[in-house]
């Protein structure tokens, strides 16, 4: 260690680096794991980044996995006849961490406005959707319409704009029963 201190090779910028004394292992199945050698010790989290990892995909071509009397596991290059303890997949190795989602992850192309909005109140609030009688608008317009906001339609056509009105109001009063005083919804001529 004092020589590749001393020829400056011991510092880093990769998190992915381990420190001296460790060594990346695998499993039979493909799970990596950290030994310390230092403290006669294993862990699956990399000592520096906390990450659990796993290998990625097959084998490469020409290698094969074999178990030793001890139960040890190593490779077999066939095609320049080596043998080795080192995985050679260990070069595309994937973080196995789930991620928790944020904000912004939360949602995809399928959430509707309905489970985004679930569990919040707009009563007192005034909201103005253009496009409201089809598509989106008019997903956006009932999802608030059935949250309490008071609801502008903001339409081109006045007879889609009823419609669309009438759907919502409709659908108020057959899931949820309470008066349509509560659903309210403007539309201006």
């Amino acid at each position: 260690m004092a020589a590749l201190r001393y020829a400056g090779l011991d510092d880093t910028d990769s998190e992915d680096e381990l420190p001296p004394g460790w060594e990346e292992r695998t499993t039979k199945d493909g799970w990596v794991y950290y030994a310390n050698h230092t403290e006669e010790k294993t862990q699956w989290e990399h000592p520096k980044t906390g990450k659990r990892k796993r290998v990625a995909g097959d084998l490469p071509y020409g290698w094969e996995q074999e178990t030793d009397e001890n139960g040890q596991v190593f490779f077999v290059d066939h095609i320049n006849k080596r043998t080795t303890y080192v995985d050679p997949r260990l070069a595309f190795t994937v973080d196995d961490n789930p991620t928790k989602p944020t904000t912004q992850q939360r949602y995809d192309g399928s959430t509707t406005a309905m489970e985004i909005l679930q569990g919040r109140d707009f009563t007192g609030k005034v909201v103005v959707v253009t496009g409201a009688n089809s598509g989106i608008g008019f997903e956006t317009a009932k999802s608030f319409a059935l949250h309490g906001a008071h609801v502008i339609l903001a339409c081109r056509n006045m007879a889609r704009a009823r419609e669309a009105v009438s759907r919502i109001l409709e659908e108020w009063n057959t899931k949820y029963h309470p008066p349509p005083e509560k659903c309210r919804i403007k539309m201006f001529d």
